[in-house]
């Protein structure tokens, strides 16, 4: 197009440049009237077939550039539409097999939940689902290169892992996995029950395998480390779980929050609750909640929160937080039902739980059921008699829970994720060094309490002689808002000394905006109850 516009400009000068000479001898006198007429007219001749001629080359021209202007965008046009078609034809091939784990095959057996549970170990095939599919894996898990994560889900769900590793999620990948597709799955993978009806562990919800189980009964679990720091955002399924008591059955239509404050009381229904303000995590802020009630700054010191988990007395789980935090909206506190954007589990609360930022889990009382707004601290025994910290020196002879004030906001910590203790690290060679020298690659997690953010996580692998500043990914939040973990990566060298002697021990440490360090020893913060733990973690590996 650009050659087209300079042929026009071209022609258009040349005959401005013919015309004006014309006129120009149009203005000689009468004696010259016939040599200027024959003049004229060999100028007009010429004129005019230097024009055909300008005429002939541009059209001849700009026909040629113009054919192969359009053959090249007809080309282009064509390929671009295809191009389109084929992306098109792969999101729907896509689409299609991001279905087939949701769609029954009549052609194939059903199996329940406790069949593949049994197929968990190479010597008994390993079985996983998938949505409604059930998938014999055994030989998938040893030709694909995420295998040793498949087989941490046999017998289970790898729902969850789809959610950390998208890059598995393929459509190559889902088309190979469906061709080891055996079967449907009836119900929904749920952990065996021994207990009568009558028992109040009877009816416990579905916990995907993977969760390791510290206690059973109550149910207290978390997911191997290794997972941890592989997405900054943990799948509901693989969330840790910490119950004190039975797991309560409660029916969203029946369901009721009852508040006392500001001189009134009020029942609330999951409905009403669900209709105040949304914000994140997700649910309602406790603070918009209380001034709605009358709820004044002075006039108490506490709200307290209770549970509709009962203990053999019948009392519920209980726990408080001071009103500050509760009525200023820079808090955050919340009352929960959704957790990334799906409703609760039975395990993590539902219908409702409230959510304190910053703060002690044993503050976040799950299946809440009653608010009430007090001059005093709760008096359960999870406020009064647990989660509190104390003197390496004092033991069970001679504690008083009562004189330790009640733990709200937790110490700065961190932990290694991988490598794990005992396990075996290839040095990666650094090119740029000398043979011999390399560095491992070094990731887990930081956190603090009351909204600090962390600025900093130090490594060392020869114990403190140097230190190395690891890489964070964290929320971009202000500080004193700053409640989610933060994840770093850090590469440490490797000396040849290092490699011959075969064995290297990680210490991690983490500081938060207050500067607040971990200690490096447990000998100095130890306590009867085993809490507010945050030394150096260190872990020893193998290197190779």
């Amino acid at each position: 197009m650009r050659l087209l516009r300079r042929s026009w400009a071209g022609l258009l000068h040349q005959r401005h440049r013919l015309l004006t000479t014309t006129s120009s001898r149009r203005s000689n006198g009468e004696r010259e009237k016939e040599k200027e007429q024959q003049q004229r007219q060999k100028w007009t001749h010429t004129g005019s077939r230097t024009e055909r001629m300008l005429y002939a080359a541009f059209w001849a021209g700009g026909l040629t550039l113009g054919y192969h202007w359009l053959s090249h965008r007809s080309h282009l046009t064509q390929v671009l539409l295809e191009e389109q078609k084929e992306e098109q034809k792969e999101e729907q091939q896509e689409a299609v097999a991001r279905l087939w784990h949701a769609t029954l095959r009549p052609e194939l057996p059903t199996y329940k939940a406790d069949q593949v549970e049994q197929h968990n170990c190479p010597e008994n095939r390993i079985w996983v689902t998938y949505g409604l599919g059930v998938y014999d894996v055994t030989d998938f898990a040893d030709n694909h290169p995420g295998g040793d994560k498949i087989l941490m889900a046999a017998g289970s769900a790898i729902d969850p892992f789809w959610a950390i590793y998208q890059q598995h999620n393929t459509l190559e990948v889902l088309e190979l996995l469906e061709g080891f597709r055996i079967g449907n799955l009836e119900g929904p993978l749920v952990a065996s029950v021994d207990d009568e009806l009558g028992s109040p562990w009877a009816q416990e919800p579905p916990r995907h395998a993977l969760l390791k189980p510290a206690s059973k009964r109550p149910f207290n679990a978390e997911p191997p480390i290794g997972l941890l720091a592989e997405q900054f955002y943990t799948p509901n399924e693989l969330f840790y779980v910490r119950n004190h008591l039975p797991v309560p059955v409660i029916s969203p239509e029946d369901y009721e929050l009852e508040i006392e404050g500001g001189g009134k009381e009020q029942t609330l229904s999951l409905e009403r609750i669900k209709a105040l303000p949304k914000h994140s995590w997700s649910g309602a802020r406790l603070c918009d909640l209380l001034r709605q009630q009358g709820v004044q700054p002075d006039e108490a010191k506490h709200v307290i929160f209770e549970g509709a988990d009962l203990d053999p007395t019948s009392h519920p789980y209980g726990a408080s937080i001071p009103l500050a935090k509760a009525l200023d909206p820079r808090g955050d506190v919340i009352l929960a039902y959704e957790m990334n954007d799906e409703p609760l589990s039975r395990d993590h609360g539902y219908p409702i739980r409230v959510i304190v930022p910053g703060t002690v889990g044993a503050r976040n009382v799950k299946w809440l059921t009653r608010i009430v707004v007090a001059d005093r601290e709760s008096d359960s025994h999870w406020q009064q008699n647990d989660y509190k910290g104390f003197s390496p020196s004092t033991d069970w002879d001679t504690v008083d829970f009562g004189k330790s004030e009640a733990i709200q906001a937790m110490p700065v910590t961190s932990a290694i994720c991988t490598p794990q203790a005992g396990s075996r690290v290839k040095v990666e060679q650094d090119e740029a060094k000398g043979e011999g020298e390399g560095h491992i690659t070094v990731r887990g997690y930081a956190w603090s309490g009351g909204g600090r953010k962390i600025v900093r996580v130090d490594l060392t692998n020869d114990e403190g002689l140097s230190w190395h500043v690891a890489e964070l990914e964290q929320e971009d939040s202000p500080d004193g808002r700053h409640y989610g973990w933060s994840l770093w990566t850090a590469r440490l060298p490797v000396s040849q000394a290092q490699r011959r002697a075969g064995d290297v021990e990680i210490w991690a440490k983490a500081v938060d905006s207050a500067y607040n360090v971990q200690p490096e020893k447990f000998e100095h913060i130890w306590n009867l109850r085993g809490v507010l733990a945050n030394a150096y973690h260190k872990v020893k590996v193998k290197i190779v």
